[in-house]
């Protein structure tokens, strides 16, 4: 059959058949795979945390979790490494993970440490080496990142440290080629856009705004810079699919941005946007030089730790808040306390690393006094027309809001067949724990309704009418009793007026009727004399029968 296949021009499906059957008779030498040995309990967190573990079975994995002998390091070292080698879950399933870590650090605080630590170390680690076998594993890593700012695992400020490292990290901007960024590898690009898909909306105001606005000027430029090197030809033209990408994430997050057209826009851009960092850090300087230089070694220090374009990012955030709190305080201490209460107001991602910090800007902002009373105020006629509408609209939801009459719904509980017979006449029947039945003039029966297990057991109680509970409960037996008589009283009423108007109106149409007329009068014929001669057998009826 191998010798027909190649001697006889077949079509594509007889091929695979004859290669299936040949194959499947005599398959071809092969290394046996040698499966990995584990210990059982080792075997058993894998299977927590790769088979197990879905958007449904979280609480019930995480019950499992916080049973494993955390006193035993190896056990720990074990799960924590699990947890950092994402990429063998579920790409659909990854968030579960940090949900899990997050309902974890509750009871094991250092454990979503150092699965933090893992995988900013493991993201450092896939743009050192850059290979592609390595891709999806990247992919997995720079998801979960966003998926533990999301649970509230990392900051604000490790994302974006994050984001600049993938766009200025081993980047040549001379267009000199770089094995840590070749020219013609875009998978940066899809590094930044899977994290900013994963987190990137909850940069929508305070600070994380402003920096995520700086970022995405400095992509735009890195993107442009790509786009403008020698690999990409006609023959060779730049992947659409990267370009549709791009689109997508920035429609998602800023889509009324007005994006760059060219390289040299994209980095006439970035020069604006650093010369207008300089004059703000300028201007701080010259107001006050004790915040100005603090401000400017904090730039200095994240600079070392960063890039240049990352740096110029950090400074103009950091610069914008001092300037426009520099206009108003001149007390450093003061400002130092505004700006921490500014963050924690706006971001709220604190939750592990500067935990400590947290806790001593709560405790201290608890005797600040802040002297400045932020921008200034312009008064204008709009405000004066907006406060009093303001001030109309509220006065019109008080009115409309005092006339309501709130309503207390209260449960009425039937009482079964078989305690009806033993509770004396004269009472209800029903109430909200049990129901009050008339006893003797100083006693009322409760019928009291508990539960034990899936029976529910009733038990009379004699409760006396000098007790508050069977006073309040009579007196809104006899209010309700009179409120059903006062209105059957005012019901038969109406009826019996109606029934009277109705009565009347029949007499009064049946008078203004007029007396009929005989009709039958009018209809009888008329008798019309003969003429001629008068026929004597028509008048004797002799003649004429047949």
């Amino acid at each position: 059959m191998m010798r027909k296949k190649q001697a006889q021009h077949l079509d594509a499906r007889y091929v695979t058949m004859v290669e299936n059957a040949y194959y499947y008779c005599n398959p071809p030498p092969m290394e046996k795979t040698v499966k990995k040995k584990r210990p059982p309990l080792q075997e058993y967190i894998r299977k927590l945390l790769y088979k197990d573990l879905s958007k449904v079975t979280t609480e019930k994995v995480l019950r499992q979790m916080r049973k494993l002998p955390w006193q035993d390091p190896e056990v720990k070292s074990y799960l924590i490494c699990c947890m950092v080698n994402i990429w063998n879950v579920k790409y659909n399933s990854i968030h579960c993970v940090a949900n899990l870590l997050a309902g974890l650090v509750a009871y094991q605080e250092d454990v979503g440490i150092h699965v933090v630590d893992g995988v900013l170390e493991d993201i450092r680690l896939g743009m050192e080496v850059n290979q592609p076998k390595f891709n999806q594993r990247r992919i997995s890593s720079a998801k979960f990142l966003g998926e533990l700012y999301n649970y509230r695992m990392v900051e604000s400020a490790v994302i974006f440290r994050t984001l600049f490292s993938f766009i200025s990290f081993g980047v040549n901007q001379d267009g000199s080629a770089s094995p840590l960024d070749p020219p013609e590898h875009l998978f940066r690009i899809r590094l930044v856009c899977t994290l900013l898909d994963t987190c990137g909306q909850y940069f929508d105001r305070g600070s994380s705004k402003r920096k995520l606005d700086c970022f995405l000027i400095y992509f735009q430029r890195y993107i442009w810079w790509k786009k403008s090197l020698d690999v990409w030809t006609k023959d060779h033209p730049f992947p659409i699919d990267i370009d549709y990408m791009i689109s997508d994430t920035l429609e998602l997050l800023r889509p009324k941005m007005r994006l760059s057209c060219s390289l040299d826009e994209a980095t006439k851009h970035v020069t604006d946007l650093e010369r207008e960092v300089l004059v703000k850090l300028g201007l701080a300087m010259e107001k006050d030089g004790r915040s100005s230089a603090m401000s400017e070694g904090e730039v200095l220090d994240e600079d070392d730790d960063e890039d240049d374009e990352e740096g110029g990012a950090e400074t103009e955030e950091q610069s914008g808040n001092e300037s426009e709190m520099n206009e108003q305080e001149e007390d450093e201490g003061s400002e130092n306390e505004e700006e921490e209460r500014e963050e924690e107001d706006e971001e709220n991602t604190d939750y592990l690393t500067d935990s400590n910090k947290e806790n001593e800007t709560d405790e201290e902002n608890n005797e600040v006094t802040i002297r400045g009373g932020g921008l200034k105020h312009v008064a204008c006629a709009e405000d004066e027309d907006f406060i009093q509408a303001l001030d109309k609209m509220m006065l019109e939801n008080l009115q409309q809001r005092s006339g309501e009459s709130v309503k207390v719904h209260q449960l009425d509980v039937a009482i079964p067949l078989q305690l009806k017979s033993q509770l004396k006449k004269g009472g209800s029947g029903q109430s909200c724990i049990g129901e009050a039945e008339s006893d003797i003039s100083d006693t009322m029966q409760f019928v009291m309704l508990t539960r034990k297990g899936n029976k529910q057991q009733y038990k009379i109680l004699n409760v006396p009418l000098s007790s508050h509970l069977a006073a309040n409960h009579f007196n809104q037996q006899q209010a309700e009793q009179e409120e059903r008589m006062r209105m059957k009283k005012l019901t038969l009423d109406i009826n019996e007026r109606q029934e009277q108007e109705d009565y009347q109106e029949m007499m009064q149409s049946l008078a203004q009727r007029p007396a009929p007329a005989n009709t039958n009068r009018e209809r009888r014929p008329r008798y019309q004399h003969p003429k001629g001669a008068p026929n004597a057998d028509l008048i004797f009826k002799t003649g004429g029968r047949r």
